[in-house]
């Protein structure tokens, strides 16, 4: 069985210590960081991702601004509502935000996105009322279409149910952006390794 990846996913408005806090994820072994700052400028985006040292940059993935592509070497793209579509031209890794079985099904039919979120699988930490529809065996099939990613709600303690459901990772944002310090990043890091080996 595959690995089981673990992103991060950032705030919405990101603190003063960003691009650290950025880094610090990734040095900690988190699979990919998504950038996601919906209010964000492209100018504003473009210095979180200019102060993440040039090694990291292949493992982060843009939910917005994505002419980025032109200027660094991201390592992906993410289409949700706000930004649905594939620049012209482009190549590389791209995901998928998703919220139903079938928008799943039809992302696997493409077979142009190598991973899609599927959310809420639980309450989520971050968006306060905002609850799953899914049931389980929802999850389980959507699971076995493509490499699924679990997102909403996602604690170390519901990984191995995941797991079981067949998910092939999980996408945090509360519980990371919750983290005040990069010492509290490590801790919550270090409780996500120990319930995924």
């Amino acid at each position: 069985m595959a690995d089981f990846i673990k992103i991060a996913i950032t705030a919405p408005v990101p603190r003063d210590c960003e691009s650290e806090r950025i880094t610090r994820l990734l040095e900690l072994g988190w699979d990919r960081v998504h950038l996601r700052y919906p209010s964000l400028t492209l100018t504003q985006v473009r210095k979180i991702v200019e102060l993440v040292p040039q090694k990291w940059h292949g493992r982060l993935r843009l939910h917005g601004h994505f002419e980025l592509i032109n200027e660094f070497n991201i390592g992906g793209l993410h289409l949700n509502s706000r930004c649905p579509a594939v620049p012209s031209g482009f190549r590389g890794a791209i995901s998928k935000s998703c919220h139903t079985v079938d928008e799943v099904r039809q992302a696997s039919a493409g077979g142009r996105f190598d991973s899609v979120t599927l959310s809420p699988v639980f309450p989520s930490v971050s968006k306060p009322g905002y609850n799953p529809v899914l049931t389980k065996e929802d999850m389980r099939v959507a699971a076995s279409m493509m490499p699924v990613i679990a997102l909403g709600g996602v604690t170390p303690r519901r990984i191995a149910l995941l797991k079981q459901l067949g998910f092939a990772g999980c996408a945090v944002l509360g519980a990371v952006s919750e983290a005040g310090t990069l010492d509290e990043l490590a801790a919550v890091t270090e409780d996500f390794n120990q319930n995924i080996i």
